[in-house]
C-alpha cells in the first residue's frame, strides 16, 4: 500500500539538505507576505496571460482577481473555512449580471479540497506557467521557520509528480485534470535568472517596508502594516461570506411563503435559515473586529445610553433556541432597576451573541450557561459562568488550544472552530466601552461604564 502524500511531506523533501537562517513566526509571516507581493507584482504579472496552474494551502495566496481568473487552481483548505466552497459563488447578490458571471468564474476556477491534519498548516504555493515557475512555502517548527523558495527543474518536477499523486489519492478526477493541465502547458521554459532576481528584490522590499530611523520602530510599523493588510482582506472575506448567506435566507423565506410542504421539509428549511443567520452574525462580528484593527473606525465612537437588561430580555429567546439545539441550558440572573450603560447597542448585541458562542463551544450536553448582571461601583458587571447540570458545580472552561492566525482570528485545527482571538475580543469590547477579564473559575467577566444619571 502506498504511503499517503501530504503537503508537509512535500515541504520536508524540498527542505532536505537546505542550509538556511531560521527566523521566528512573526518574521516568517512578514517574509511570506512580502514574497507573495514580489512574485505577483514583479514576475507573475508578466507571465499569467499564457495560462497555467497554481496549488496552495491553506488559503489562496493571490490578492489579484486576474490571476485567480486566468490560472486554474487547487486549494487545500481546512474544513473550518467553508466560505471557499464554490457552491456559494452563484449567489452573489449584486445588481450587475455581468459581475455575477465574472465573480462566478473567479471563484469556480479553482477546486477546493479538504486539508487534513497530516498536511500541516504552514502556507504553501506552487505556480506553473510556460515561462515562470516557482514553489514558495514556510516550513519549520514554532519560532524556527524558514522561507522556502524553489524554482529549479528537479524541485519543480518532484513537486508536480507528488501533487499529482496526492490528487490521485484524494480525488482521482481532479488528478486527471491536474495532469492534463500540466501537459497542456507543453515544455516549460525554466527561468534560471528568477532566483538571482527574487532574493535581492525581496530584500529591498523588506527593507523598504519600515522607516530607517529606528530598528524597534521598524519592526512595530512593519507588524502594524501586516496586521492592517490582513484585517482588510478579512473584511472583504467577511462581506463575501455574508452576502450569499443573506441571499439564501431570502430564498428560504420566499419558499416558505410561496409553497406548501410537509412539516419535515419546512423544519429543514427553518434549520438552514437558523444556521445561515448564526453564520451571518459570526462573520458580522469578525467584520467589526477587522474594521477596528484596520483603523477604519475609531474606538469609543457613537457610544450612547442603553439598557443592557432590556437587550438581554430581547435576545434571550434566540440564545435559548441556539443553546437548546446543542443540549445546553441558559439561565439569566438580572436584578430589577439596573442603571444604564454607555455602549453601541447594535454592535453590542452582536458582541454578546459572539461571547456566548465563543464560551459554549465544546461544552458537553447538559451544561448550563449563566449570565449574571450586577452593579459594581461606577460600572455594571457582566459574568458568564458555566455550570454542570448534574453536579451543580462550576465547570472550569477548557483552555483554548487554538492558535491565532493574524490579528483577528483564532483557529483550532482539531475542531475546525474559528473564533475571534482574545486580543481582538478585548479590543472590540473596549471600543464598545467594556473591559474584559477571563478567570479560571468563572469564565468571563466584562465591566461596562455606567452612564451619567442626568
Amino acid at each position: 500500500m502506498k504511503s499517503q502524500i501530504t503537503i508537509k511531506k512535500i515541504q520536508d523533501l524540498l527542505i532536505k539538505g537546505l542550509q538556511t537562517v531560521y527566523v521566528n513566526d512573526d518574521t516568517s509571516r512578514r517574509m511570506w507576505w512580502a514574497s507573495l507581493e514580489v512574485i505577483q507584482k514583479d514576475f507573475l504579472s508578466k507571465n499569467y496571460k499564457q495560462g497555467g496552474i497554481w496549488v496552495a494551502s491553506p488559503l489562496p495566496a493571490f490578492n489579484d482577481k486576474k490571476f485567480l481568473n486566468q490560472l486554474h487552481g487547487w486549494l487545500w483548505s481546512p474544513e473550518g473555512f467553508p466560505y471557499f466552497q464554490n457552491e456559494n459563488a452563484g449567489f452573489l447578490p449584486v445588481n450587475n449580471t455581468d459581475k455575477i458571471k465574472k465573480d462566478f468564474e473567479l471563484v469556480s476556477n479553482y477546486k477546493v479540497l479538504n486539508l487534513c491534519q497530516e498536511d500541516g498548516y504552514e502556507p504553501f504555493l506552487m505556480i506553473i506557467t510556460p515561462n515562470f515557475q516557482c514553489i514558495l512555502s514556510i516550513a519549520g517548527e514554532k519560532d524556527k521557520k524558514i522561507l522556502l523558495m524553489k524554482c529549479d527543474e528537479e524541485s519543480l518536477k518532484l513537486s508536480i509528480e507528488l501533487m499529482h499523486a496526492k490528487l490521485n489519492q484524494e480525488n482521482y478526477e481532479e488528478g486527471v485534470k491536474f495532469r492534463n493541465a500540466i501537459n497542456n502547458l507543453g515544455n516549460l521554459n525554466i527561468n534560471n535568472q528568477f532566483e538571482q532576481l527574487f532574493w535581492p528584490i525581496l530584500s529591498a522590499k523588506l527593507a523598504s517596508i519600515a522607516p530607517n530611523r529606528n530598528i524597534q520602530n521598524s519592526v512595530k510599523n512593519d507588524e502594524k502594516k501586516v496586521q492592517i493588510t490582513e484585517a482588510k482582506l478579512l473584511r472583504a472575506i467577511s462581506h463575501e461570506v455574508r452576502t450569499p448567506l443573506a441571499t439564501i435566507r431570502t430564498l428560504i423565506s420566499s419558499t416558505l411563503k410561496k409553497y406548501k410542504m410537509d412539516e419535515s421539509m419546512k423544519n429543514r428549511l427553518i434549520q438552514i435559515d437558523n444556521e445561515c443567520n448564526e453564520q451571518i452574525d459570526r462573520f458580522g462580528l469578525i467584520f467589526n473586529a477587522a474594521e477596528l484593527v484596520s483603523n477604519e473606525v475609531t474606538s469609543l465612537n457613537n457610544l450612547a445610553k442603553i439598557n443592557l437588561a432590556e437587550i438581554f430580555k430581547k435576545l434571550s429567546p434566540l440564545w435559548n433556541k441556539q443553546l437548546n439545539r446543542r443540549g445546553i441550558s441558559l439561565k439569566i440572573d438580572i436584578p430589577n432597576q439596573l442603571p444604564q450603560i454607555l455602549s453601541d447597542s447594535e454592535k453590542l448585541e452582536l458582541m454578546l451573541s459572539g461571547l456566548i458562542d465563543k464560551n459554549t463551544r465544546g461544552l458537553k450536553e447538559g451544561s448550563t450557561l449563566i449570565l449574571e448582571l450586577r452593579p459594581a461601583g461606577q460600572k455594571l458587571k457582566l459574568e458568564l459562568k458555566i455550570q454542570k447540570l448534574e453536579r451543580n458545580q462550576k465547570e472550569i472552561l477548557k483552555k483554548d488550544i487554538g492558535s491565532d492566525i493574524g490579528p483577528v482570528l483564532n483557529w483550532n485545527p482539531q475542531t475546525g472552530s474559528l473564533q475571534l482571538s482574545q486580543n481582538a475580543t478585548q479590543k472590540l469590547l473596549a471600543s464598545l466601552g467594556g473591559h474584559v477579564t477571563k478567570r479560571r473559575d468563572t469564565g468571563l467577566t466584562v465591566f461596562f461604564p455606567i452612564s451619567d444619571s442626568k
